[in-house]
C-alpha cells in the first residue's frame, strides 16, 4: 500500500504546485470577494471582507493579479474598480487543463498519467467515471465529424 501513497502524493503535489504558483492564498480570497462582488475598489474591500488587512496589502495584491490579467481595472476617480476578467469556472477549467498538460508532459508515457485519472475517478465515485465516457465518446464523435468535413473539403478543393 506504501508505493501507491508516494505516487498519489507525487500527482498531488505536480497539480498543487502549479495552480498554487499562479495565485496566492490572498489572492484567492480577493478574487473570491470580486466574483461574489462583481467588482469593488480597495476601500470597499477593505470596509467589508478585509477589514483584517491594510489599505495597501489589498491594493497591492489587486494590482498583481491585474497584472497577471485576472483582474480588469477602470479609474474612478483617484481609485480603480476592479472585476475579475474571467468567471469562477473559466479560471478552474483553465487551471484543471494546465494542470493535466503539466501531467502528461512529466511523464515518459502519456498513457501513464490517464491511467491514474481513471484510477482516481472510479475511486471516488463511479458515476463519475461513466461521465468521463461518455464525454470521451463525445469526443471522439466530435472528431470524426472534424475529419470527415476536413477530407470533403479538402475533395471540393481538388475539382
Amino acid at each position: 500500500m506504501a508505493p501507491t501513497k508516494c505516487r498519489n502524493l507525487s500527482v498531488k503535489r505536480i497539480f498543487h504546485f502549479r495552480v498554487s504558483s499562479q495565485i496566492g492564498p490572498l489572492e484567492q480570497r480577493l478574487l473570491e470577494e470580486l466574483w461574489n462582488r462583481g467588482s469593488a475598489t480597495v476601500r470597499e474591500l477593505v470596509e467589508g471582507c478585509c477589514s483584517d488587512l491594510a489599505y495597501t496589502t489589498v491594493m497591492t495584491t489587486l494590482d498583481r493579479l491585474f497584472k497577471k490579467n485576472l483582474l480588469t481595472r477602470e479609474a474612478v476617480g483617484r481609485a480603480f474598480r476592479y472585476s475579475p476578467s474571467f468567471s469562477r469556472e473559466e479560471l478552474h477549467r483553465d487551471a484543471a487543463g494546465e494542470a493535466f498538460r503539466q501531467l502528461l508532459e512529466s511523464s515518459p508515457a502519456p498513457s501513464l498519467p490517464l491511467s491514474y485519472l481513471v484510477e482516481i475517478v472510479s475511486d471516488r465515485d463511479a458515476e463519475l467515471l461513466e461521465d468521463l465516457g461518455r464525454l470521451v465518446e463525445a469526443k471522439r464523435r466530435e472528431l470524426r465529424q472534424s475529419r470527415g468535413k476536413n477530407a470533403n473539403s479538402k475533395r471540393e478543393g481538388e475539382r
